[in-house]
């Protein structure tokens, strides 16, 4: 099985660290924390495993496509005006997107707590339409939100947030 993992926006916040937390948290470094510990647990279990980091979308989609992955999945932060919204969400556009995507949402929301957003359709998400294989975009949890960015800025919950992706994908997986 050969996964590609995204972590949303570019290496080092530069030039776009995507969205950025009260207290300066940057989204760019949280998405590669938790993309480096779903790599880590999901090579354990034997998977081949590209991680790709970076501002250029085709860049992103072409990488996962030369790698010919089985399954791409890709890391973010949300953030909203509104400061209440918080809570993890997963995007999809394919059946078995959706499919991964409910696996991966259920680890997080029961392990993570988090509040539960579920899964929606992402049909205008770039990664998601040009990748060859089932894809998913993980919202982690929301910068804009004080709860969230608390959990957010843990290095003991990024862990677990890579975890849990991990225990998602291979709950996909043993469906096949």
């Amino acid at each position: 099985m050969k996964i590609c993992v995204n972590a949303g926006h570019a290496p080092n916040g530069i030039p776009d660290p995507g969205a950025i937390g009260q207290t300066g948290l940057r989204e760019s470094d949280v998405n590669h924390d938790i993309m480096r510990e779903a790599m880590y647990c999901l090579e354990q279990v034997g998977y081949e495993v590209l991680t790709v980091q970076e501002d250029e979308l085709s860049r992103i989609t072409d990488a996962s496509n030369e790698f010919d992955a089985d399954l791409f999945i890709s890391i973010h932060c949300n953030a909203a005006e509104n400061r209440e919204a918080q809570g993890t969400e997963t995007f999809y556009i394919s059946e078995k997107g959706a499919k991964l995507a409910q696996s991966i949402q259920n680890r997080i929301v029961g392990r993570m707590k988090m509040v539960d957003r579920g899964i929606k359709r992402g049909d205008n998400l770039y990664v998601l339409r040009n990748t060859n294989c089932p894809a998913v975009l993980v919202e982690c949890a929301f910068l804009s939100n004080a709860e969230d960015e608390f959990v957010l800025n843990s290095e003991a919950h990024r862990i677990g947030f890579g975890k849990m992706i991990a225990l998602g994908v291979t709950d996909y997986v043993a469906t096949l």
